[in-house]
């Protein structure tokens, strides 16, 4: 498959050494960064680029979705320069709807395709940073104790068995929920997906706000099962939790983490400097060091060897340019909110 060929290729990629200068350039101005990844890899980019420049860096944390709608709800007053990070479909919604502002890096020559792809897909309003499978991870002990069998598919986190014993994110706030809702259709075609989702919905205790939050709660034994990335239910594992990574054996869909320039950003200067900045090694080889093992999108930088082997994941071709756009999103979304958030449990 093509999708798996580029992640494949970027596994075996030659790691380039660089390192950030040893003291901070002069103060060169300021930067208001919009980041949706884990708190634990925004702040060291934040930290990072600051002593690299000297630009001032004032960071907020916020899930794909909801950065999404704050970049809407400020559009004719922003007070964002640059959303790094969170999962592609929202920064595609973004671009067509004229929130985001096309530019063109001289560092796009050293990435993947797939990352150029979102590019141009964007007609140059976002770009790839990073990729990474969704999957689930379940807590063993948990498992052991309640004598269930270890989950392997989708099909199987919809047994009795599981009853409020699964949590995942709101995909209205949350891309990797999104993107989670976005795979089940293509995966299973509409109508059987929403069926799927109205008994998965009786096992789940909790919608969370935040994608990777279910992670941390299978690790502690607050559920047993969560939805999630598989990087961030690696992370967990790194940390000595008892969880299991489980790609889905009927495939699963990924996500290509973006970066987007805010239009009408009122430090657009610092905005490029640090989008330059986040596609360089020396940027993208922070995800290793913050615990994040997705697939990064400079060709120079290899994967972690803790980040899943992408090329083993059953991957779904996943369509970006329709599961991206304003239309899909905002119906599927709608159509969740009304179809299923509603139910009893």
């Amino acid at each position: 498959m093509q999708t798996q060929s580029w992640l494949r290729a970027g596994l075996f990629a030659a790691l380039a050494t660089a390192s950030f200068g040893a003291a901070p350039a002069q103060a060169q101005g300021s930067l208001v960064l919009y980041c949706s990844v884990q708190e634990e890899w925004c702040r060291p980019m934040a930290q990072a680029f600051e002593k690299e420049t000297g630009i001032k860096v004032s960071m907020t944390r916020k899930s794909s979705g909801e950065t999404y709608a704050q970049i809407k709800a400020e559009s004719s007053n922003p007070r964002g320069d640059i959303w790094w990070g969170g999962t592609g479909d929202p920064h595609l919604q973004a671009a067509e709807e004229g929130l985001s502002e096309a530019y063109e890096s001289p560092r796009n020559a050293d990435l993947h395709d797939w990352a150029v792809k979102q590019w141009k897909q964007s007609k140059g309003r976002t770009v790839g940073v990073y990729a990474g499978a969704l999957g689930f991870g379940f807590n063993t002990k948990q498992v052991a104790s309640r004598k269930i069998d270890e989950p392997k598919c989708w099909a199987d986190l919809i047994k009795a068995n599981l009853k409020d014993e699964v949590q995942v994110a709101d995909p209205n706030s949350s891309g990797t929920s999104y993107t989670m809702l976005a795979t089940l259709v293509q995966l299973m075609g509409e109508d059987k997906a929403f069926d799927y989702l109205k008994a998965l919905h009786k096992n789940i205790n909790q919608y969370t706000k935040s994608g990777a939050a279910p992670a941390k709660a299978t690790s502690l034994g607050e559920t047993t099962v969560g939805i999630t990335f598989m990087h961030d239910m690696v992370t967990m594992v790194v940390d000595g939790g008892p969880v299991k990574v489980v790609a889905p054996c009927e495939g699963t869909g990924y996500e290509i983490g973006s970066m987007s320039m805010i239009k009408g950003a009122r430090n657009p200067d610092s905005a490029k400097k640090f989008y330059d900045w986040a596609l360089t090694p020396a940027a993208q080889s922070l995800a290793a060091q913050a615990k994040s093992y997705q697939v990064p999108s400079n060709k120079s930088v290899v994967p972690p060897p803790q980040a899943p082997k992408l090329e083993e994941v059953k991957l779904i071709d996943y369509d970006f340019a329709k599961y991206g756009s304003s239309a899909e999103r905002t119906r599927l979304l709608s159509k969740w909110d009304r179809e299923v958030k509603v139910l009893p449990k």
